[in-house]
């Protein structure tokens, strides 16, 4: 087997590659000179992180490929049509990272639940000011993109005593759900909101998911509601929940994805009190990325095997 590795050659988690099967044959670069040599060979293509070349080009390079696999989860900005049209099966790293990000969704529940910025605003005025907190037991996290890092928040909230509601595709695949409350289409995510106290948006970034959430859903949220978003930021309109963390329509949000990366100076979310911000880390454990590596080679296997894949794209819903 050939296979184009296509990172910054540099990349720490490159150190695995130490561990494929002596039969495979690779190459590593982020040009198109650095790939050239191996290409018209290759048979798989493992897509890393910031590479610096798109992925489309690389598959122009490459004719005989016959699988690709993205390290990462998120594919809208590396899927083209060519690959989305064409019968050579596609996998990512999908469901690696929810156990550090449904943490994650736990501590910005309890963050607002329990207003720790308040805590640590007057331990730094050296204020002795007390004040009431909420439970989070009985209320309800409402749920858009129930896949494996939105049930991975699930979980953890319900543990919690929180009431699970969700938004799928399917609806009826949670019928048999014992965490799950209540299960709503997409066009009921209004119906959904309204009734939630806390809102996760773990979706994929889509045609049909982008703008998912905006100034009409927002405005039919509770006043005392949060919203947290893991997914992508372009699902949530950006400039209607800027409007309704300012107006108090909702009552604050934790976000660790943005319509922009870097959040560039002088956003309107750097200075909002009610929105804890987090620059698109919160899966970055010390071990996250050889986690992903580790999927891959597991999946590298199967490949070779002729055995089913793991976290198969489908490459016409971009998910």
């Amino acid at each position: 087997m050939t296979l184009l590795v296509v990172s910054n050659p540099s990349a720490p988690y490159l150190k695995w590659l130490r561990e494929l099967p002596s039969n495979v044959n690779y190459v590593v670069g982020n040009t198109v000179e650095s790939l050239s040599g191996l290409a018209e060979q290759a048979d798989g293509i493992l897509y890393c992180m910031g590479p610096g070349i798109p992925l489309q080009t690389v598959w122009n390079m490459a004719p005989r490929v016959q699988w690709v696999h993205s390290l990462s989860a998120g594919l809208e900005s590396i899927l083209f049509p060519a690959l989305a049209e064409s019968t050579v099966p596609m996998t990512n790293g999908r469901g690696v990272f929810k156990e550090s990000l449904g943490e994650f969704v736990v501590a910005s529940i309890l963050h607002f639940a329990k207003d720790l910025r308040r805590m640590v605003r007057n331990q730094e005025a050296a204020r002795w000011e007390q004040f009431d907190v909420e439970m989070v037991s009985g209320k309800t996290l409402g749920v858009i993109g129930y896949g494996e890092i939105g049930r991975a928040a699930a979980v953890r909230a319900h543990a919690l005593g929180m009431k699970i509601h969700v938004i799928r595709r399917r609806p009826q695949l949670s019928e048999e759900d014992p965490i799950v409350e209540k299960s709503f289409s997409i066009a009921q995510r209004a119906e959904m909101m309204a009734g939630c106290d806390y809102l996760l948006v773990a979706a994929p970034l889509t045609g049909e998911t982008r703008g998912l959430v905006g100034a009409t859903e927002l405005a039919g949220m509770k006043p005392s509601s949060v919203v947290i978003n893991v997914g992508r930021g372009p699902v949530i309109d950006e400039a209607a929940l800027i409007a309704a963390l300012q107006n108090g329509t909702i009552k604050g949000a934790a976000l660790d994805v943005f319509d922009k990366e870097p959040l560039p100076d002088g956003h309107a979310f750097w200075g909002l009190q009610n929105v804890l911000l987090s620059p698109h880390c919160a899966d970055h454990t010390a071990t996250w990325t050889d986690e992903a590596m580790q999927f891959f080679l597991e999946n590298l296997k199967r490949f070779q095997g002729g055995e089913p894949l793991m976290n198969l794209v489908d490459k016409k819903s971009g998910y």
